[in-house]
């Protein structure tokens, strides 16, 4: 298990470890020669139970760990992180912001966190998670569709998918910075270097 690059899926409260999103998914990231886990969280109506379950499972014997959840899913995906430490944190219509859940906005622990939500989400306000990735300076894709996210799959697939392949580069390289990441902070050293440097009189 040390060697294997594993997804590992945590469903919302009300739906099951095989619902149509995570089937999508689980279909891109085995295209790209991931193992796939999706616990059966149905039975655990606490939070912080189905964090324990997910520790449970020692997901972090896993060599490239991403963690991926879809409503509830997103919160305990990200109480676990900061335990498991994973490369990926792919979180979809996140509970954050929420009073019922404590801490209501726990922070993201992984090299690269991504939020997909929709812009008409009746569940958790779209303000929430703009305020959770200003917040934590993560990335955010906004999508014209309600909780669930069915009608966008295409495009929620379609985002997973370079999500994953960019964890891969980073992987392979050894630099868990994106390439855009990597252009602007030598972007931002030539500018600082030019700023310290002494004007020569002519």
């Amino acid at each position: 298990m040390a060697n294997e690059r594993i997804v590992y899926f945590a469903h919302g409260h009300e739906s099951g470890p095989w619902g149509t999103k995570i089937k999508r998914l689980a279909q891109v990231a085995e295209n790209l020669n991931f193992r796939v886990v999706s616990p059966d969280y149905s039975g655990i109506k606490s939070g912080y139970g189905r964090v324990e379950k997910l520790l449970s499972l020692q997901p972090f014997a896993a060599e490239q760990l991403i963690l991926v959840g879809s409503s509830m899913g997103s919160w305990v995906s990200l109480c676990a992180s900061e335990k498991l430490k994973p490369q990926g944190l792919f979180l979809l219509a996140s509970a954050v912001g929420l009073e019922n859940l404590e801490p209501n906005s726990p922070r993201p622990f992984a090299e690269k966190t991504l939020l997909v939500h929709g812009w008409d989400d009746e569940v958790v306000p779209v303000e929430n998670v703009i305020k959770f990735a200003r917040n934590y300076q993560v990335p955010l894709h906004l999508l014209p569709a309600d909780h669930r996210l069915i009608t966008q799959l295409d495009s929620v697939a379609n985002i997973f998918q370079n999500f994953l392949q960019q964890c891969l580069e980073s992987k392979k390289d050894g630099d868990p910075r994106s390439q855009w990441e990597k252009e602007q902070e030598a972007k931002f050293q030539k500018e600082t270097i030019n700023q310290i440097q002494p004007r020569i009189p002519r």
